[in-house]
């Protein structure tokens, strides 16, 4: 059968005025090792050039784009006793998906290798890299600017368009993505036709259609699926909740894991937790309440962030909540993008922007990065701890604590608690004060020495500064973040 999607693209290819860093037309040459270098250079320029895939395209001649046809079959051809691809495979690293495809084309044979960008590392063959210089194929080390360029770049490139799962018949589509859920969220009147479900898909980038079949992409699979674990790629992917016996993690008292699209099992997924949070007692005139230890609106928000800033090109690890019996631990996937410092103020930034707007467009999160706003606000309302929110080079890891006494905190507790205080104050078109510091910590006003010895360490750690430094009388003066 014709592959018409591969048609299309190699007519578009042939259009190109010449040869590119992700682009290169050969017509019989075909040394297996000439690949492996080919295929290593041509992910490696399409990383570089922001190109999803890349093309070695057998059939063409390179000079004049013409099209003459090849002998090569690569299917049918052997480097010692192994199949080709399989040989190439196993000598690429990582060892990406790249995809072999045989058709005619106005009567002439050729062949298309079509080669996914690399994500998170150069690609090497037989453990050296290649880059395309011009028309010619060069060590990669040798070009220590464009190696830089692959390593920096925005990890997470692509993620939701690349496909989940290949070839799915129409039916198998709905029988793996809730779409009833889909419709349901976004207060869209249901279609009961299979064809218009499949239509609405493919218009919201969740599928695309390939011949007679459709592949299922990321960001469908990640949003919808009934279970993630159906995916081979997103099986690592599924969110863990851990709730520990005491204060470490030497003893597991439960685990639960949520495999359902990160869409179609949010509420879900955050109902379970607050059912497993720690209560207390609040005594009323006439009756006893349990209330949670921690705010479910901060634990919504910060579940939804960890979701959808999480760098899913990290393999073999998660987004990830333990419940401790005096804090929560949020910890999603990839080094934060902006400055922990400046989560409570900063415009948001998404790895994953597709996935951040459906999820803004279901009122899952904050559309204007007010969340972390939120959260600030509902542990003063608690009277908690200050939030930690702690980055690394490979996750983003953020601390609620339990209730706690003002004597109970440190130094970096008090000191946290007021610039985050001082910010919360700052975006609401207000100032922090002695005495709204001391509200915030419900400290009574003949304490006011001991708050203003909390401001001066904060002054000196250099996250506040006063608004009015002329300004005289220091129970009275205004202090801002120290970035306003």
């Amino acid at each position: 059968m014709v592959n018409n999607h591969y048609i299309e693209i190699f007519e578009k290819l042939i259009l190109l005025p010449h040869e590119t860093e992700w682009l290169e037309f050969k017509v019989d040459n075909s040394s297996p090792e000439m690949i492996g270098e080919k295929i290593s250079a041509i992910s490696n320029g399409a990383s570089i050039k922001n190109k999803p895939f890349g093309y070695l395209v057998f059939g063409v001649e390179d000079k004049t784009n013409k099209i003459v046809g090849t002998i090569f079959n690569p299917l049918l051809t052997k480097k010692g006793n192994e199949d080709l691809e399989h040989w190439l495979s196993q000598r690429l690293s990582p060892r990406i998906d790249f995809q072999i495809n045989l058709f005619e084309y106005k009567q002439k044979k050729i062949v298309l290798f079509e080669i996914p960008a690399n994500v998170n590392e150069p690609v090497k063959f037989k453990n050296i890299g290649y880059i395309r210089i011009g028309s010619i194929t060069r060590k990669l080390n040798d070009f220590p600017e464009k190696e830089r360029k692959i390593w920096n770049k925005n990890l997470n490139l692509n993620f939701e368009d690349n496909i989940a799962m290949k070839n799915v018949s129409s039916e198998a589509v709905l029988e793996l993505l809730n779409f009833m859920a889909y419709y349901e969220l976004t207060g869209q009147k249901m279609s009961f036709n299979q064809n218009s479900i499949i239509e609405k898909f493919i218009q919201e980038d969740y599928i695309e259609k390939e011949n007679n079949t459709f592949n299922i992409k990321n960001l469908g699979a990640i949003l919808f699926a009934k279970d993630l674990e159906n995916f081979e790629n997103l099986r690592r992917k599924v969110i863990r909740v851990i709730i520990y016996r005491g204060k470490g993690r030497l003893e597991t008292l439960k685990e639960f894991q949520s495999k359902k699209g990160f869409a179609t099992g949010f509420d879900e997924l955050v109902n379970y937790i607050n059912d497993q949070l720690p209560v207390n007692e609040e005594i009323g005139t006439s009756f006893r309440k349990e209330i949670r230890m921690y705010p479910k609106i901060a634990i919504r928000e910060l579940v939804a962030n960890a979701l959808i800033h999480q760098d899913f090109s990290i393999r073999g690890t998660s987004v990830m909540v333990e419940i401790f019996s005096e804090r929560v631990e949020i910890t999603n996937p990839g080094k934060p993008l902006i400055d922990t410092l400046r989560f409570i103020d900063h415009n948001p930034i998404s790895r994953n922007e597709k996935l951040a707007a459906f999820m803004r467009r279901i009122n899952l999160c904050e559309e204007r990065g007010t969340g972390i706003d939120k959260v600030i606000t509902e542990c003063e309302l608690y009277q908690l701890p200050a939030p930690k929110f702690q980055g690394d080079e490979d996750f983003t890891k953020v601390f609620l604590y339990a209730p706690r006494e003002f004597k109970e905190m440190d130094r970096i507790d008090r000191i946290r608690a007021s610039y985050q205080h001082c910010c919360l104050k700052y975006v609401t078109n207000e100032a922090m004060t002695n005495q709204t510091l001391r509200e915030r910590f419900k400290i009574d006003s003949q304490n006011y020495p001991m708050v203003s010895k909390i401001i001066k360490d904060a002054i000196e750690k250099g996250l506040i500064k006063e608004f009015d430094p002329e300004n005289k009388a220091k129970r009275y003066t205004k202090y801002i973040p120290f970035w306003a």
